[in-house]
């Protein structure tokens, strides 16, 4: 069976909306798109599937509130205005969902619920017992209180983080374009929609570009970003327009619609996904093609195959482990500190008290504290 035709049988689904989807391109909301969205998701519940929505818009819900036109520039200006415009959308929401006969609730997360484990699981559990209620849950950023260090500072992340904590099928990620183009389709007339990406290669990777419409944050490159997450989640992503009725429909019926990308097969460990996508990126280490090879066969990160250090970090920090073309081949926490791995690296562990006076650890990173991403 294909993967498209596998997306018939998704029992837990969460969709993603921007910005661009929500409004009008004057900044007033678009009510016919969003009762269109919520009845189509009603839909799907009535017929026993679990469904999560993350929704954007709060920003400019708050504009359209105080007849703002240009998004302002200063964090706490953007943080006023998400908190006058997420009461604004919740109350849009919340109309449309009483009135086809659902109950939905409002969750707000920062990068903090996610990045200490405690948090991850109460989250997970709050998530799952709305659904085990017959509740939609509305997710969203919290903007209004959250500063840089606990941000995650887009919504395609957060859609692919939460549909990693609940063990989602599908992730739908709703935007102001088609999919994955082989070039930017809006300066490239030769550009192609790529339908399906089974791996995300570097080459993959160039093709995202900067940000995207005037009034959202997110552009290709933070929805590539939630693809890695999502695929490796054990979650199939696709990524299309979401200004047509019956979109969430046509996909969920295995029709050809955006970009796929299929899902790698074994679910994460709960502890594993929280590993993975739950904390935050603190640096980078380069190794060579034999340690790539010796980690994807299972083995833990030796110092010998460490080529380079990149960023300031600490030990139990999460770092990113790139393979000799720069493609992320893992993630895990770090025994060491940047300083203490640079004197380290291309070293046995015979060496290491010589080099570090109080070396603990054989490892760089521990297999049972590293997630392989390819």
């Amino acid at each position: 069976m294909s993967t498209r035709n596998q997306l018939r049988s998704a029992k837990r689904i969460v969709v993603k909306v921007g910005t661009s989807t929500l409004t009008h391109p004057s900044g007033g909301m678009n009510l016919h798109r969003i009762e269109h969205l919520v009845r189509e998701l009603i839909d799907e519940a009535n017929q026993g599937k679990d469904i999560l929505l993350v929704s954007s818009g709060a920003i400019a819900a708050g504009m359209n509130a105080l007849g703002l036109a240009e998004r302002p520039a200063s964090v706490p200006a953007r943080q006023a205005l998400a908190a006058i415009g997420q009461g604004a959308l919740l109350h849009i929401y919340e109309k449309f969902f009483h009135e086809y006969g659902r109950t939905m609730a409002q969750v707000l997360l920062t990068k903090e619920n996610a990045a200490r484990h405690h948090q991850y699981m109460n989250s997970r559990n709050a998530l799952l017992a709305l659904l085990g209620m017959n509740v939609i849950p509305v997710i969203n950023e919290n903007d209004a209180v959250a500063v840089d260090e606990i941000k995650i500072g887009d919504n395609d992340n957060l859609s692919a983080v939460v549909a990693a904590l609940v063990d989602a099928d599908v992730l739908i990620i709703l935007s102001d374009i088609d999919g994955v183009y082989t070039a930017n389709p809006r300066t490239d007339l030769s550009a192609r929609l790529i339908s399906e990406i089974p791996e995300i290669t570097p080459e993959i990777e160039s093709i995202a570009g900067g940000a995207g419409s005037a009034q959202g944050t997110g552009g290709m490159q933070t929805k590539i970003e939630a693809a890695k997450i999502a695929q490796n989640a054990g979650v199939t992503m696709v990524i299309t327009r979401g200004d047509e009725d019956g979109i969430v429909r046509s996909i969920l019926r295995g029709e050809k619609v955006g970009t796929l990308f299929p899902a790698r097969e074994a679910h994460l460990r709960t502890r594993k996904s929280w590993l993975a996508f739950g904390q935050r990126l603190m640096g980078e280490v380069s190794v060579d093609a034999g340690c790539v090879s010796a980690m994807r066969g299972g083995a833990s990160l030796l110092a010998v195959g460490v080529t380079d250090v990149y960023g300031e970090f600490s030990e139990g920090d999460t770092i990113r482990v790139l393979s000799p073309d720069g493609q992320e081949i893992a993630r895990g926490i770090a025994a060491y500190d940047a300083a203490d791995i640079a004197r380290l690296m291309g070293h046995q562990t015979a060496d290491f008290h010589a080099l570090v006076a109080d070396a603990a650890h054989e490892e760089i990173i521990h297999r049972d504290n590293m997630v392989l991403m390819v």
